[in-house]
């Protein structure tokens, strides 16, 4: 049994929604783990993003998202408008925004301001936090049209995100 476990790291742009395309990435983390036969897991460690399995869409609109994604982020607008200002959504609420600034200084959130980004984490919760992959043959089975997309919803700051990648299998 091989269990190989690898990170990608990816920069997220902070003023809008990121989508990174992993594809290529997984495809070599599954060849190099000398798995015929197995599963490969793609996960988000981060409340705040998503892995999602989608055509490529070949046209792009001005802001360089693929129409599929617009349609996304469009889509997401309507049932989860982003977050702007405090009391927009329950959470956070004033304990959350006191952890955040006290208990995890220098570790994580900043400022107050990061802390709204509850769209991001209903996003994320309604679209979920990884994909799962057949690979048989040695090749991902996810068929001519496929990919794998990594998306960070939070939008209030640039940063380095991981994503994991877990292969499984003999």
């Amino acid at each position: 049994m091989i269990i190989e476990t690898k990170t990608l790291n990816l920069e997220s742009d902070g003023n809008k929604v990121t989508y990174h395309e992993i594809t290529d990435e997984v495809r070599e983390i599954v060849k190099q783990s000398g798995v015929k036969e197995g599963l490969c897991t793609v996960v988000s460690p981060h409340t705040t993003c998503s892995v999602i399995f989608e055509e490529l869409s070949y046209d792009k609109n001005f802001r360089g998202y693929e129409y599929l994604q617009q349609d996304l982020n469009e889509l997401m607008d309507q049932l989860i408008p982003k977050c702007e200002v405090e009391g927009q959504y329950h959470h956070p609420g004033p304990e959350h925004i006191r952890v955040g600034l006290e208990e995890f200084k220098g570790k994580i959130s900043p400022e107050a301001y990061t802390m709204l980004n509850t769209d991001a984490h209903l996003r994320s919760s309604l679209l979920g936090t990884s994909e799962s992959f057949i690979i048989e043959n040695g090749e991902l089975q996810i068929g001519l049209v496929g990919y794998i997309y990594f998306i960070d919803w939070d939008q209030n700051r640039k940063r380095t995100r991981n994503c994991k990648v877990q292969v499984i299998g003999k």
